[in-house]
């Protein structure tokens, strides 16, 4: 394939498969909730994505849930603890990211 051919295919496919929703995400400035392995949630406006989808976020606000730590040898039940985390701008790598929710 031509060079001219692999670009005209690779946006078509930004622009009609599942890539789409990123493309309209970008256009739109919509937020987007990314859950990682990490079992962390990202919220934020992408701003700039590949074909690996890599990504560019920015007001992004990182949130997850903590269990306290209780003193060695307690059985004391607590309750899980919700944290939150405000980044102005990072780069999410694909190897970081499960699942998308628009």
């Amino acid at each position: 394939m031509t060079p001219e051919e692999l670009a005209k295919r690779e946006e078509e496919e930004f622009n009609t498969g599942p890539l789409s929703v990123l493309t309209q995400s970008v256009k739109n400035n919509t937020q987007v909730l990314i859950n990682c392995r990490n079992n962390k949630k990202l919220l934020g406006r992408v701003k700039a994505f590949d074909r690996h989808c890599n990504m560019v976020l920015e007001n992004v606000k990182e949130m997850w849930t903590e269990l306290p730590r209780t003193g060695k040898g307690k059985k004391k039940v607590c309750n899980p603890v919700f944290l939150a985390n405000y980044l102005s701008c990072i780069l999410l790598l694909t190897n970081s990211k499960i699942y998308f929710k628009f």
